[in-house]
């Protein structure tokens, strides 16, 4: 999911315009007067934003970001109204905040598939003179400029420090299979699997490495504290073996004043706290250590040799 993943955009939409009115007046041989019979316009085509569950990201919007619904047609004679121009249907991945630059207004949070909104309106068609007045112009199709933000909808998500193990994790129990490095900001986007178990499935997220700062904009920053929003269950996963030469506690406590420091709602989200690479040498020390601090439930596992990641499952499954 990593590779063309844009979760921000900026479109512009115009609606249709209205078609024109038509000027036009019938007489025969008995008809000594002449009588208005110009029908009406159509109306101009709407702009739709809807939310589809197979997109995942707003990658095609790079490469196109202007929108233009379809104009009404004119009316003309013998009363004729002219046919209404088609909506034009944009679909966006579920998740997605429609927000109007213009007047820094949301205009709806799309959580939901098939959740739509109509973001411009069709102009009036123009009234014919078949209304016993002179024929009317079509009204300009609604024009705005539009910000697309895309937050991840997933139940769990997996924060941490760079490499701690989240990419490993998330392809061991998932169907992702992002990149995996021993590199700092291998994970360079939001990551999305499903966990199957025998009776039940739930949707992760692996958010890339939160870093002293981020709610600065540092590392990666901003642009993806914000997908952690929509995590019903956060994985807080440590690298207990110290592998990075970081300290497990102090790993845990800054990442948490990150999400604070973002979001008071962020600080507040359940949290599954996580050991990771119990397999390797000094782990086990360092746990009695963040024990004797950090006084939560802990679960130990190794995403790499696949431990302890059944009693992770269940432990994301009772909180669900």
């Amino acid at each position: 999911m990593s590779v063309g993943f844009i979760d921000q955009v900026k479109i512009k939409v115009i609606a249709g315009k209205g078609g024109d009115g038509c000027q036009s007046f019938y007489q025969d041989k008995l008809t000594r007067k002449k009588i208005p019979d110009g029908g009406d316009g159509g109306k101009g085509g709407d702009i739709i934003i809807r939310a589809d569950k197979n997109l995942l990201t707003l990658y095609d919007f790079q490469f196109k970001r202007h929108f233009k619904a379809e104009d009404g047609k004119n009316g003309s004679g013998k009363k004729k109204k002219g046919r209404d121009g088609k909506d034009l249907i944009i679909d966006v991945p579920i998740g997605t905040v429609v927000k109007d630059i213009g007047i820094d207004c949301v205009l709806r949070d799309l959580d939901r598939e098939t959740q739509d909104v109509v973001v411009a309106k069709g102009g009036r068609g123009g009234g014919g003179n078949r209304h016993k007045k002179d024929a009317e112009s079509g009204q300009e199709g609604q024009e705005r400029e539009l910000l697309l933000d895309l937050r991840l909808i997933a139940d769990v998500g997996i924060i941490g420090f760079p490499n701690t193990g989240k990419s490993t994790l998330i392809s061991a129990i998932s169907n992702a299979h992002p990149k995996i490095a021993d590199y700092p900001f291998t994970t360079k986007a939001p990551v999305l699997g499903v966990v199957q178990n025998e009776d039940f499935s739930f949707s992760i997220a692996d958010i890339p490495g939160i870093i002293s700062g981020s709610h600065e904009g540092k590392g990666l920053g901003l642009r993806f504290l914000r997908h952690i929003e929509r995590n019903r269950i956060l994985i807080h996963l440590i690298d207990m073996a110290r592998s990075q030469d970081r300290s497990p506690i102090e790993d845990y406590r800054i990442l948490n004043k990150e999400l604070s420091f973002y979001s008071k709602d962020l600080a507040k989200k359940d949290q599954i706290i996580v050991a990771n690479k119990m397999d390797l040498e000094g782990a086990y020390e360092n746990l009695k250590k963040f024990k004797e601090k950090i006084n939560r439930p802990i679960i130990c596992i190794s995403a790499l040799k696949k431990r302890g990641l059944e009693e992770l499952i269940e432990a994301v499954r009772r909180r669900l």
